[in-house]
């Protein structure tokens, strides 16, 4: 096995959930659950989130933002995390109508749900003016013409998405505010501006109460949200409306030397830039995170299964998961860190491609793992900030189930979405 005792640093504690903690053995436990033993006990692979991260930042949101901050709901979803983010004061951004019954199923008001999505079928249309959804989010001029012949009663509110043209320093599957957008309408172009006057036209079956903008992913520079807000204030002031939101898009650290902004740092540039803008304080400002809010919550948990030296080559490490249940390194080309709970504080001077069972050789959770030298089959392997797009990503590719999802919390463990079965697996077919 290859190892450079140059690179043989342990995993940085900043990249552990807030409730991680470690025993005289380095052995890692979350919210008071070791991790060994609930392997043991639920199997692997598995997503562990400790609930009160998920909690604090729900919390930091609102103290941030005020009333209105809405969870986005495809970083990750369930019942269970409907449930948690609106009890800490969260709106739900929903962008489907399987994401709606979801949150309606758990128990969220309607009210406190904001649709989202570029193509809205009249069915997520619908769904949304019959239960009084807070808001809904107009993303095209179709969409208009749908609204319009739907006729929803009681004009209910809507938001406006725009596209600034604010390229934002991230991968450019995620960028999403810039002129060539599948997203919203442009400023540039004069279509935002027809939007707002169709929408203004006496009779319309809406009521248009402000403007949204979302200008990408995994960014970590707020300076981009300040020339958003910038942007869109020449737009925004003459129209006298009373909110505006910002979106989401705030990065997390997911390897060791990332930084990252926090939820409040990010609202106190919006604030800043709002201010120097005009923009009047009796407007509501508002924001959507997602994966600010999740993504370090979690750690996914495999079971090794192979290790397969290629000499002068590199070492492959396979385990019992892969793409489909984390298909962002394919993707996106995303970098992970991996450990070994057991022995989380020791070295990791190995290093190694940590891969999936996968028929594909692009199936690679972690291309250049550091890993502890005593690694060996059996052991259980850890990616830490698996939280955002994981499980909301995952796939039954080859047929394998997808993971459970367990809630970990003052030294309880609760399994809140079941392991899928063989049985679930060919449910569907006729």
């Amino acid at each position: 096995m290859s190892t450079d005792m140059g690179l043989s640093s342990p995993i940085p504690p900043d990249l552990l959930p807030d409730t991680a903690t470690l025993d005289a053995g380095a052995r890692l436990a979350v919210g008071g659950v070791d991790l060994i033993e609930l392997c043991q006990e639920v199997g692997t692979p598995v997503f562990v989130y400790d609930e009160d991260h998920i909690r604090r930042r729900c919390q930091e949101a609102v103290a941030a933002f005020g009333e209105g901050v809405a969870y986005a709901s495809k970083a990750f979803f369930c019942k269970e995390m409907a449930r948690v983010a609106h009890s800490e004061g969260m709106c739900i951004d929903v962008s489907t109508a399987g994401e709606s019954q979801v949150a309606l199923k758990a128990g969220v008001p309607a009210g406190r749900l904001i649709l989202h999505g570029n193509n809205k079928s009249d069915e997520e249309l619908s769904l949304a003016f019959k239960e009084g959804f807070r808001r809904i989010v107009i993303d095209s001029f179709d969409e208009i013409d749908r609204i319009e012949r739907l006729s929803p009663t009681g004009r209910p509110p809507v938001l406006l998405r725009v596209t600034p043209g604010i390229e934002a320093h991230t991968h450019t599957y995620v960028q999403t505010g810039q002129d060539d957008s599948k997203f919203g309408l442009g400023l540039a172009s004069g279509a935002a501006a027809e939007a707002v006057e169709r929408l203004r036209r006496p009779g319309m079956p809406v009521e248009l109460v402000g403007i949204h903008a979302h200008i990408g992913s995994q960014i970590f520079e707020v300076s981009s949200f300040e020339r958003a807000v910038g942007v869109l204030a020449g737009f925004f002031l003459p129209l006298g409306l009373g909110e505006l939101c910002i979106g989401g898009g705030l990065g997390v650290a997911y390897v060791e030397g990332e930084k990252a902004p926090t939820i409040s740092e990010f609202a106190s540039a919006v604030r800043r830039a709002t201010v120097a803008a005009g923009i009047p304080a009796s407007v509501r400002v508002t924001a959507e995170p997602g994966r600010a809010i999740v993504a370090g919550a979690a750690i996914t948990l495999y079971t090794v299964g192979t290790i397969k030296q290629l000499p002068g080559i590199r070492t492959y490490v396979s385990v019992d998961g892969g793409m489909s249940d984390n298909p962002r390194p394919v993707l996106y080309g995303s970098g992970y860190e991996a450990f070994l709970p057991r022995s989380t504080g020791a070295p990791r001077p190995l290093t190694a491609t940590v891969v999936g069972k996968h028929c594909e050789s692009g199936d690679v959770i972690v291309r250049d793992a550091r890993l502890p030298a005593d690694l060996s089959v059996g052991d259980i392997l850890a990616t830490p900030v698996t939280g955002a797009y994981g499980h909301s990503m995952a796939s039954n590719y080859n047929k394998v189930g997808r993971p459970p999802v367990v809630f970990v919390r003052n030294g309880r463990a609760r399994v809140v979405v079941r392991r899928e079965t063989y049985d679930d697996l060919v449910r569907l077919d006729a």
